[in-house]
């Protein structure tokens, strides 16, 4: 057949496997115009037609709507920019429908109400920004006015859940978690209640050597475990001489000397600072950001408090 001569919509329809139906509307859209008509008024069209065909069937496969498919056709704008942006564009979709499947798969997981499926939807869509204005407000409810340090409000303000694009449901489901936590009020009265007893301590007895704070806190953690996986109870006269290093490795952070007022002092300290939520806290945010979860250190905590409340005085 003769390349310059015009074809049918159906003779088109049968080089290129388009339905009749499909080539009718793309002409009608202007997309692929006829060149001419017969004298019946059936549209005929010239050799560029099956290129143009091609191209504008491979831009609609790629989900390229018709009007910028009429653009790059009348060179308005390159195949290359329209490629960029698409690419752009279904990279959004693509975040979109991963985090949507992650949703529903925590949803699944959990068992969750209608309700608590509503929340996590609309939780899991903020966007980083909104995560960091929820953890700033909630900074600031808390240790806003309080003498606690300038380093330590703004660690938590750095310390900003980072939900990646292709989350988890764990990673779904510990940002629910978290976020519902820093809006809890209870949670909030108490932590508040910590940091204002530290803030009156760090006035009174002014700020402990960080270096020495990390060296005391790594000592309470393997003290207190060494002595439970020894089966030890705070309670019992065994705990006695690990209480005993452990009271003067805090007497010697706080400048003071051992005894039953400093015993009860530590021992007011460690129950009014520890707040079980917070480490939970610190838990979830590791979860989010793809971290290793830090040690607990509830578990040295109340046992060295059981075991000051069992032996007021050292030995």
């Amino acid at each position: 057949m003769n390349d310059d001569a015009l074809r049918s919509i159906g003779e088109l329809s049968r080089l290129t496997g388009l339905s009749v139906k499909t080539i009718r509307f793309w002409s009608d859209a202007g997309v692929v115009p006829p060149t001419d008509r017969t004298p019946a008024g059936y549209r005929l069209y010239g050799p560029d037609a099956l290129a143009r065909l091609g191209l504008v069937r491979t831009l609609r496969d790629l989900g390229i709507d018709l009007a910028t498919v009429q653009r790059v056709l009348a060179r308005e704008i390159t195949v290359p920019e329209v490629a960029a942006a698409h690419a752009e564009a279904l990279d959004v979709q693509i975040r979109t429908l991963r985090l949507r499947r992650s949703v529903l798969r925590a949803v699944a997981g959990r068992g969750s109400t209608p309700q608590e499926m509503e929340l996590m939807h609309k939780l899991a869509h903020l966007s980083g920004q909104e995560r960091r204005n929820l953890i700033e407000e909630f900074v600031e409810s808390v240790f806003g006015g309080l003498d606690v340090g300038p380093e330590f409000p703004e660690m938590m303000r750095d310390a900003v859940p980072d939900l990646p694009d292709d989350a988890s449901p764990e990673q779904i489901e510990a940002w629910t978690e978290l976020a519902e936590l820093v809006q809890d009020a209870e949670f909030r009265a108490g932590l508040r209640a910590a940091a204002a007893d530290q803030a009156r301590v760090r006035t009174e007895g002014g700020e402990p050597d960080p270096a020495a704070a990390r060296e005391t806190a790594a000592l309470l953690q393997e003290r207190t475990a060494r002595a439970r996986a020894a089966g030890i109870e705070p309670e019992s006269a065994a705990a006695g001489p690990v209480a005993d290093e452990l009271v003067a490795a805090y007497a010697g952070l706080a400048g003071r000397s051992d005894g039953p007022e400093f015993r009860a002092w530590l021992l007011a300290r460690l129950e009014s600072s520890h707040v079980a939520e917070y480490e939970r806290y610190w838990q979830l945010l590791a979860v989010i950001n793809g971290q290793p979860a830090p040690a607990a250190t509830a578990p040295a905590v109340r046992w060295l408090a059981a075991a000051l409340r069992a032996h007021p005085r050292s030995r």
